[in-house]
């Protein structure tokens, strides 16, 4: 069982950073490639980013890409999403998820554990 806990959330201007914190219970976080996805009221939720299980591979949406930098600290059983040169398209509730693989996915549905979400709002 892995609990994953989201924070870094907030409410920051467009053009603006925020850097986003997903730390996991467990011993075994360096077992489960990490995912970041994101959903928008009334939308689907979609893919962010993901990184391996050593974190030597990662991808992105190609809506954030050059943006975002989604990286890991297996010692401190965190991923983190550092978001730069916000748009207020960039709006949504955060999530980071587990996926027991060594690499990550662009399908939510492949991921077995998830965090509860944190609020991002980007202001124009």
């Amino acid at each position: 069982q892995v609990q994953l806990v989201e924070s870094g959330g907030g409410l920051v201007q467009a053009g603006g950073s925020l850097r986003l914190s997903c730390a996991a219970s467990g011993r075994t976080f360096s077992s489960y490639a990490m995912g970041w996805f994101r959903q928008a009221p009334g939308k689907e939720r979609e893919f962010v980013a993901a990184i391996s299980y050593s974190g030597g591979s990662t991808f992105y949406a190609d809506s954030v890409k050059g943006r975002f930098a989604i990286s890991r600290d297996n010692a401190k059983n965190t991923v983190y999403l550092q978001m730069n040169s916000l748009k207020p398209e960039d709006t949504a509730v955060y999530y980071c998820a587990a996926r027991r693989h060594y690499s990550g996915s662009y399908y939510y549905t492949v991921y077995d554990y998830w965090g509860q979400g944190t609020q991002v709002t980007v202001s124009s």
